[in-house]
C-alpha cells in the first residue's frame, strides 16, 4: 500500500496543476485572444470560430480583444499564457511580418505554436466613393496627378493592408502618404469619412459599407476574381502578376500537451467543415482551409520570407 501511495504521490507531483486531459478538454472556459479591436475582420472570424468551438465543446469560449503594436500585444498575451489549451489566439499576416519589421519582439517566436490555417481571403482595393475614379487605371492616373497629396489607410504599420499597398507602390511607382490605424474598423471609418483615399479592406469587415455605397471597390487582390464578387476585377487584370491575400490562423502557447493540441485541431477542422460557417465565410469572401499544424508552420515560413523581401525593398520602418 505504501508503495502504491508513494507512486501516486510522485505522479501527482509530476503532473502540472490543473493539467487538461484530452478526454475531458475543455473542462472550463477557454479564452480566444484577438490581437485587434472589435469590428474588424479578425474579430469577426475569431468570434465565429469561438462560437462554433463553444457549441462543439459545450463550454464557454470567450473573446479577449488585445489590440496594439501591430498585433504584438495580443501575441505576447498568447505567448505568456499557460500552455494548457485554455488560451488560443487568432493571428493574421502581421504575425509573419513583425519578425522582419521589428528588431526585437516582446515575446519569443518559438513561444507561439501554429494550430491551423483557418481561412484565406482577398483584400478589396477600396477607395473614397467621392473620387472620380471608376476603375484601377483611372485611380492610378488620379494618384499620379496628385502625387504626394493622397493618402492610404492601413490597420497598422507593417500590417497586411499596409504592405499590400507598399507592394502596389513598388510595382506602379505610386506616391501616397501612409496613415496607420489601430485595426481595420477605424481605418475603414477613415475611408468612409474621406480622411484617406485608399484602403486594402476585406469583405468580412466591408460588406455593409460596400452594399450601402459608402465605399467603392475597384478590384480584389487575389490572383483571380473572387467567387463572392465575380463582377469585381482582380488587380492582376490591370497589373499582371500582382497577388496578395490575407489570412487568419489559429495559434496556441507552445508546450500544449500533444493530445490536447490534437483535440483542438480536430475540433477546428470539424468547425471549418460546418456548412453554416462555410456559407458565412464564402459570403464574406473567405475560403476555409483547416490545415495541419505542420502545414501552417510551412505556410508561416513562406509568408515571413515574402514580406521580409517587401519590407527591405520598400524601406518600411516600424513606428
Amino acid at each position: 500500500m505504501r508503495i502504491i501511495l508513494a507512486a501516486l504521490a510522485m505522479l501527482i507531483a509530476a503532473s502540472p496543476a490543473g493539467a487538461q486531459s484530452a478526454d475531458t478538454f475543455p473542462d472550463r472556459t477557454v479564452r480566444m485572444v484577438i490581437p485587434y479591436p472589435p469590428g474588424g475582420g479578425t474579430d469577426l472570424i475569431g468570434r465565429l470560430i469561438a462560437q462554433k468551438l463553444g457549441e462543439a465543446w459545450k463550454q464557454s469560449v470567450i473573446v479577449d480583444n488585445r489590440s496594439g503594436a501591430n498585433g504584438m500585444v495580443g501575441a505576447e498575451a498568447i505567448a505568456n499564457a499557460k500552455p494548457d489549451g485554455l488560451t488560443l489566439g487568432v493571428v493574421i499576416a502581421a504575425h509573419a511580418i513583425n519578425p522582419s519589421l521589428y528588431d526585437k519582439l516582446p515575446y519569443r517566436e518559438s513561444a507561439i505554436a501554429p494550430v491551423s490555417l483557418l481561412a484565406e481571403y482577398p483584400f478589396l482595393v477600396a477607395i473614397d466613393p467621392s473620387l472620380p475614379a471608376k476603375d484601377v487605371t483611372e485611380f492610378l492616373a488620379l494618384a499620379r496627378v496628385k502625387a504626394g497629396h493622397m493618402s492610404y489607410a492601413s490597420s497598422g504599420n507593417g500590417s497586411g493592408p499596409h504592405l499590400g499597398v507598399e507592394l502596389l507602390r513598388l510595382k506602379t511607382g505610386l506616391d501616397m502618404i501612409h496613415v496607420p490605424y489601430r485595426g481595420a474598423a477605424p481605418a475603414q471609418t477613415a475611408l468612409m469619412g474621406g480622411h484617406v483615399q485608399l484602403f486594402f479592406s476585406n469583405l468580412l469587415a466591408a460588406s455593409p459599407q460596400l452594399r450601402s455605397g459608402k465605399i467603392r471597390v475597384l478590384a480584389v487582390t487575389s490572383p483571380q476574381r473572387s467567387p463572392s464578387l465575380p463582377e469585381v476585377p482582380a488587380l492582376a487584370e490591370t497589373i499582371p502578376g500582382f497577388a496578395v491575400t490575407g489570412w487568419y490562423g489559429l495559434v496556441a502557447p507552445a508546450g500544449v500537451p500533444q493530445p490536447v493540441l490534437d483535440r483542438i485541431h480536430r475540433s477546428v477542422v470539424a468547425v471549418l467543415a460546418d456548412a453554416e460557417l462555410r456559407q458565412r465565410l464564402a459570403t464574406d469572401g473567405a475560403l476555409p482551409i483547416g490545415s495541419t499544424p505542420e502545414e501552417f508552420r510551412t505556410f508561416l515560413a513562406r509568408e515571413t520570407a515574402t514580406w521580409a523581401a517587401v519590407i527591405k525593398a520598400a524601406g518600411v520602418k516600424p513606428d
